[in-house]
C-alpha cells in the first residue's frame, strides 16, 4: 500500500495530484512539492474535468483541488470522483472561504479545505495528514464551522432585525417581490435585496419562503 513504511525498504513517496485553473500556481506547487523526499507530483489538471478522466488512469494518494474552474468546477469534481472511488483523499487549496463554497466541499467529501494563503509547510503537513486518512482544516475555515454550527443551535428572534428589516419581512410574507416591496417602501432595489439578505443570515434560513413562513408563523405581514 503507498504511503506506509515497510522494515527493510525506503519508505514511498505520496503521489499528489494538483488541479488548479492557474498554470503558474501549478508549477510553484510542483517545485515546491517534489523538493520534499516523501513526496511526488505525479499529474495536474486546468479542470474538473480533465483532472476526472486522469485520475482513474494516474491513481494519486492525495489531490490538491481548486475551487473556481472551468468547464468543471471542483466541488462537482470532488463528488464525482467521491462516488467513483470513495477511499480517495482530496484537499481543497483555494482562495474562496464563503461558505457556498466551503461547506458544498466538505459535504462532497473533501478531506481537508485550506486557504491559498497556508503556509507551505502547513500545506505539506496537511498532504502527509490526508494520507494517513486525517483531515486538515485552514484555521479560519474551523472558524466558520464553529460559528455555523453555534447559528444552528441559536434560535432565530425577530428582535435581531432592524425596524427596516422587519418592514421587509411582512412585505415577504405578503408575497412580494424586491420590486414591490421597493416601491411600497420607497427603497432602492439594490437596498431590498441587502435586507432580504441580511435578514436570511440573521433567522439562520436558507430562502424567501422559509422567510415568508417564519414571517407568518409570527403574525408578521
Amino acid at each position: 500500500m503507498r504511503g506506509k513504511a515497510i522494515t527493510g525498504k525506503k519508505q514511498e513517496r505520496i503521489r499528489v495530484f494538483i488541479v488548479d485553473d492557474h498554470a503558474v500556481v501549478r508549477e510553484g506547487l510542483k517545485t515546491f512539492l517534489n523538493a520534499h523526499e516523501d513526496i511526488q507530483v505525479v499529474g495536474e489538471a486546468d479542470n474538473g474535468e480533465s483532472a476526472l478522466m486522469q485520475v482513474q488512469t494516474v491513481q494519486p494518494d492525495v489531490i490538491l483541488m481548486d475551487l473556481v474552474m472551468p468547464k468543471m468546477d471542483g466541488i462537482i469534481a470532488i463528488r464525482k470522483m467521491k462516488q467513483k472511488n470513495p477511499e480517495i483523499r482530496i484537499i481543497v487549496l483555494t482562495s474562496f472561504s464563503e461558505d457556498d463554497k466551503v461547506f458544498p466541499a466538505i459535504k462532497a467529501g473533501a478531506y481537508g479545505y485550506l486557504l491559498k494563503d497556508v503556509a507551505p509547510t502547513e500545506l505539506v503537513e496537511c498532504i502527509r495528514a490526508a494520507q494517513r486518512g486525517e483531515t486538515s482544516l485552514h484555521p479560519k475555515i474551523t472558524k466558520r464551522l464553529v460559528e455555523n454550527i453555534a447559528l444552528g443551535h441559536k434560535k432565530p428572534s425577530l428582535e435581531e432585525l432592524t425596524e427596516r428589516e422587519r418592514e421587509v419581512l411582512g412585505c415577504i410574507a405578503r408575497g412580494l417581490r424586491n420590486k414591490e416591496i421597493s416601491d411600497v417602501l420607497f427603497i432602492s432595489e439594490k437596498t431590498v435585496k441587502t435586507h432580504v439578505s441580511s435578514i436570511l443570515s440573521k433567522l439562520n434560513l436558507t430562502d424567501r419562503t422559509q422567510a415568508a413562513i417564519y414571517a407568518l408563523k409570527k403574525g408578521l405581514q
